[in-house]
């Protein structure tokens, strides 16, 4: 069931089937003429029976709606295509819009592949990634292409609302949220989350995602928030979360460096499970295969950012890349 937030503005809560994200917030706000949808849910039937239920309750009519994505992750993006009408427009920001579309998808995750083998995984870990990869099983239709681009200041209204679009580099490549100046109201996407931490990987193309995230907090904390409407979960208090989230990320910068420093010639892989979790398992070897894959990737991302630190340096044993302190 929906739930109004202010007038006009709703939000509903779409169930993630075997995700431990669990729920995607999904914001509607209804308008005279067009209405905009942010974000929708995986490329799955039980989101789309959920978002197509709550946005019957609220009367919208897709092919009169703009569906604006935050950002490429699937949880986000996938139902998309499948929600689509005559009559919808559908936005992205501009620099993922390419992570969507069939043949550079295909590349990209190659690359990833790859990158996760250098890193330590062996073929047998990685398998049949779609397996154990939501972000890859559950995505959108990779021969829609429809998307429209988002850039940084663009301003979509709505309902008695304005929408402006901020860019907050970090968690992807060209994550966007959306500022609502009069009512000092942003839609953070997943850039900040209060009851968990954003994932920051190594992405494809990006020389420092972790620098990218932090420089972005420091960014968005200018801007003089009240409520703040994330992707996952509850809200809270905006500014002190952000101090929180740049301390979580010294903290495991020190914590990344001090298991390098112990271990020198380690892989990401191995550093990664050296490293402290927090996820229902008794072992490294205990962790599912795809939450090993979201820590590598994170593990990565710091260990690159103490790079560009100048405390870590990567080198190439012929095989895998390895590390050790500076």
């Amino acid at each position: 069931m929906p739930e109004e937030i202010m007038a006009n503005l709703y939000r509903m809560q779409i169930r993630l089937p075997n995700s431990p994200l669990k729920v995607l917030n999904s914001y509607v706000i209804k308008g005279e003429g067009r209405n905009i949808l942010i974000d929708t849910g995986f490329n799955h039937p039980e989101c789309k029976e959920s978002i197509l239920s709550q946005l019957g309750e609220l009367g919208i009519d897709l092919a009169d709606t703009d569906i604006i994505l935050t950002h490429l992750h699937a949880d986000h993006t996938g139902l998309a295509p499948e929600i689509y009408r005559p009559g919808t427009r559908i936005f992205l920001t501009r620099k993922e819009i390419p992570w969507m579309l069939r043949e550079s998808r295909r590349e990209l995750w190659g690359r990833d592949n790859r990158r996760m083998l250098r890193s330590g995984f062996t073929h047998e870990t990685i398998g049949d990634e779609k397996s154990f990869s939501t972000s890859r099983s559950m995505a959108s239709d990779p021969d829609f292409d429809k998307y429209l681009p988002i850039d940084e200041g663009n301003e979509f209204s709505c309902g008695g609302y304005t929408l402006k679009a901020v860019l907050t580099p970090g968690h992807t490549p060209a994550h966007m949220c959306f500022w609502m100046e009069k009512q000092k109201t942003m839609f953070t996407g997943d850039h900040v989350l209060f009851d968990i931490s954003p994932n920051i990987t190594l992405w494809q193309n990006v020389d420092d995602s972790l620098g990218d995230y932090l420089e972005s907090l420091k960014n968005i904390g200018k801007y003089d928030v009240k409520l703040a409407l994330p992707g996952h979960r509850e809200t809270g208090n905006f500014h002190a979360r952000i101090a929180e989230l740049l301390q979580h990320h010294e903290k495991r910068l020190e914590e990344s460096y001090e298991v390098v420093l112990n271990n020198p010639g380690l892989t990401v892989y191995d550093i990664a499970g050296k490293m402290t979790w927090r996820i229902r398992c008794t072992s490294w070897e205990d962790f599912p295969a795809s939450q090993k894959w979201f820590a590598v990737g994170e593990c990565h991302s710091h260990l690159r950012h103490l790079e560009r630190r100048g405390r870590v340096e990567a080198y190439d044993d012929g095989e895998l890349i390895r590390y050790r302190a500076i």
